[in-house]
């Protein structure tokens, strides 16, 4: 495979202030990660030591084999709302010896470990994760329930309507859990603390049970509720404790005599799993990028239509800079080809301008090559969209954006995005975006991703404003429609920053540029857990 050449001036002083800009983004982000690590605060964590709990992070970190990565998902869940940062729950790829794993954590420092609309997002997108790549699926339960402040203030119907819409969601939960131990997927749970009402079906639910003594106490219903309920004055620990149900109810299959104990039993379930990948293992003798991934600090820029070289992108994130494009003089807003990325074979896709109708039909027919060849798809976003306009549409430009779509769906490879920069309407869906079935997407900070640019959006509700006023024969509000305008696009552009929408769990996190290629390689490893294996199988294209 032909060596990438770099063209980026890495002494201009574009790419110097991109990269000024860069880090002190970055440092914002950290400054939230940092915040997410701390769960409720001081206060709350000094409370779990006062009766010898570890923080959810130590628990995790405490089963994860020494030395090994965790790749985090959605870690900055409910930004800018009611909850804390991070949503109460961590959510994770790590490995459990030797094993990788789908981990999920209840953070009790944080309304008791408490389900809420963005925590439950991310429990469910953990499940997702297990069921697709064939994960075990390991979860440290310690929850209250649901919590019930709801994300509404001080409205009490909307409360209500909101907890309704969460109660009938969050019953998937169970047939989830279910679901894995059908499709021969392990579940473990280890019960920290008290779990109620929908959170005791965690542990219900699953293939093995470890439970901490005079800790663990998992019960449909709390010793109030019982009261409430029946009138029964219930002891906690005759009701639902460890001792209980491990000796007596047998929902419990194993009696830790305190956290770290009830750490290695989990490590010892995961190792007598036999647990064996079904994709083939990488290339072992890969070679690191020629090129340097510190430059992609510098590369993107927060004016995103500024344009870069995304060639620029795949020579730092790939094996060794190789990279064997397909059709380059062909359709060349859209850049595809084949290279490796940890040893892991992949097929790229990276925008360097709108797709037209030329793009889009390379893009449908090196998914098909790809799928034919069983390999992974990797898609990296700069896209406004598809080209618009008379001459695009008399050329076909809807009919082969369609066939690009329709490969994107019917693919059955592998698929993980990176949003680098823009991802604007049908573009992200044809770039693989979240809706697709896509197996990862991870999101740059600068990142943009939106039904359509923020001063676009604003400019079309101009024009549509217009033309109804003129077709009922009244006099526009240039001036009234200003201000709606300039309003309009203020908050089109909050909401369509990479922030808001990974806070969203609209992605899987957003990620520093310089770890794209790991981020990718770990993704990539979970993947191969399942079989890779393409279709030759997609819809009707109209020709």
């Amino acid at each position: 495979m032909p060596v990438l050449e770099s063209k980026l001036d890495t002494r201009s002083e574009a790419f110097a202030q991109n990269k000024a800009d860069m880090f002190e983004t970055l440092d914002e982000m950290q400054v939230l990660l940092d915040e997410a690590a701390q769960g409720g605060g001081e206060e709350a964590l000094a409370r779990l030591a006062a009766v010898n709990k570890m923080p959810i992070r130590e628990r995790i970190a405490a089963v994860l084999d020494r030395d090994s990565p965790f790749l985090e998902i959605s870690p900055l869940a409910a930004w800018r709302s009611p909850f804390a940062v991070g949503s109460g729950f961590v959510v994770g790829i790590g490995i459990i010896e030797g094993v990788e794993c789908v981990i999920l954590g209840h953070d009790p420092s944080v309304r008791a470990g408490a389900f809420n609309a963005f925590n439950s997002k991310k429990l469910m997108r953990g499940l997702e994760i297990s069921r697709e790549n064939r994960l075990p699926y390991v979860q440290f339960v310690e929850s209250a329930g649901a919590d019930l402040r709801g994300e509404a203030g001080g409205d009490p119907e909307a409360a209500i309507q909101r907890e309704i819409t969460h109660f009938a969601e969050s019953g998937r939960l169970f047939y989830e859990i279910s679901e894995l131990s059908k499709m021969r997927i392990p579940t473990i749970s280890v019960v920290f603390g008290a779990s109620a009402a929908g959170g005791a079906y965690q542990p219900g639910m699953s293939d093995y049970n470890i439970f901490i003594k005079n800790q663990s106490r998992v019960f449909l219903g709390s010793p109030p509720l019982v009261k409430m309920a029946t009138g029964e004055d219930a002891d906690p620990e005759a009701l639902g404790g460890a001792d209980m149900h491990t000796q007596i109810s047998g929902l419990g299959d194993y009696l830790a005599q305190d956290e770290i104990d009830g750490v290695r039993m989990c490590r010892e379930v995961v190792a007598h799993l036999n647990w064996r990948k079904l994709g083939p293992e990488p290339k072992a003798d890969f070679l690191e990028p020629i090129h340097d991934p510190e430059d992609l600090l510098g590369l993107v820029g927060k004016d995103l239509k500024t344009p870069f070289d995304m060639r620029e992108v795949i020579m730092r994130i790939v094996d060794a800079s190789y990279f064997e494009e397909f059709k380059p003089l062909y359709g060349p807003t859209l850049v595809c080809g084949w290279a490796s990325v940890h040893g892991y074979p992949v097929g790229i896709l990276a925008n360097n301008g709108a797709l037209f109708s030329e793009s889009a039909e390379k893009a449908a027919q090196f998914i098909q090559l790809c799928n034919q060849i069983d390999v992974p798809l990797v898609f990296l976003h700069n896209i406004t969209g598809y080209i618009v306009g008379t001459d695009f549409e008399q050329g076909g430009i809807t009919k082969n954006g369609s066939k690009m779509i329709n490969a994107v769906t019917n693919s059955t490879v592998p698929h993980i995005s990176i949003i680098s920069a823009a991802s604007y309407g049908a573009g992200n869906y044809g770039m693989s975006g979240r809706g697709f079935g896509t197996r990862f997407t991870y999101i740059w900070p600068f990142a943009k991703i939106a039904v359509m640019g923020p001063k676009q959006m604003a400019g079309v509700m101009t024009i549509v404003g217009r033309n109804a006023a003129k077709r009922r024969g009244i006099e526009f509000d240039e001036k009234a429609d200003a201000e709606r305008a300039a309003v309009a696009q203020h908050w089109a552009e909050e909401r369509s920053k990479g922030l808001y929408a990974t806070s969203r769990v609209a992605d899987d996190g957003m990620i520093d540029p310089r770890d794209t290629r790991v981020v990718i390689a770990m993704s990539l490893s979970a993947c191969y857990n399942n079989k890779v294996e393409g279709t030759k199988e997609f819809g009707t294209w109209r020709m």
